[in-house]
């Protein structure tokens, strides 16, 4: 067993939950009397946290404007947030993680309160070990969760894979001195997930099973 501690990031990894999020970023600019991004644009900052998200596609709005933002994307997702669906095949892979001497983690760019939703929604609760979210320290790609997360379980960065479906989840493990393994499925494609470190890019739940299966 190579890893020890294998941290799992949410939406667009385990849920598949980015095209809901775009459509109501989109939603919520139209609102605010913003430059509507393109779904594209939407989805590049999911998994940063709400601020850091709302700052970088909207650079020039005050702090006021921005919780402002956040509010009423909140208004748009939290109500629609049960319609998210589990990727095919993801619980299996989360049974075959499991082991007496392995800890799983969730290091997500959602809130506190949005992943205990999730976690109820999604039944996945009792897979997972530890988990850290975006409004408990520093937001992805800075290492903070991972950081907490291996001091949790005690578990060395070299025992430690992440799993994520954006650049900031790979950078985040760099950050940390962990390996990483992107998922193409999620929010950002392969050309994206290649620019930043990894030691492997699956295509596919089932290929990031296998994957898990020879390598973890």
């Amino acid at each position: 067993m190579r890893y020890r501690l294998v941290v799992f990031d949410w939406d667009g990894t385990v849920v598949d939950s980015t095209g809901l999020i775009a459509e109501c970023i989109q939603l919520t600019a139209a609102d605010c009397g913003l430059e509507v991004p393109s779904t594209s644009a939407a989805k590049h900052i999911i998994g940063l946290g709400i601020r850091d998200s709302i700052s970088h596609l909207f650079p020039t709005l005050n702090a006021a404007s921005v919780e402002r933002f956040a509010a009423r994307y909140r208004e748009h997702y939290v109500p629609r947030d049960a319609e998210v669906r589990l990727y095919a095949g993801i619980e299996k892979v989360l049974e075959a993680l499991a082991h007496r001497e392995r800890f799983l983690g969730v290091a997500t760019g959602k809130p506190r309160r949005g992943l205990e939703r999730a976690f109820d929604h999604s039944g996945l609760r009792r897979h997972f070990h530890f988990t850290r979210c975006a409004d408990e320290g520093w937001p992805k790609p800075h290492p903070d969760m991972l950081e907490k997360l291996m001091a949790f379980t005690g578990v060395q960065p070299a025992e430690t894979l992440m799993i994520g479906d954006t650049t900031h989840d790979l950078k985040m493990a760099a950050a940390a001195k962990c390996d990483a393994v992107g998922v193409s499925y999620g929010a950002h494609p392969t050309d994206w997930l290649r620019t930043a470190p990894h030691r492997y890019v699956a295509h596919s739940v089932e290929d990031l099973n296998s994957w898990l299966t020879q390598h973890a």
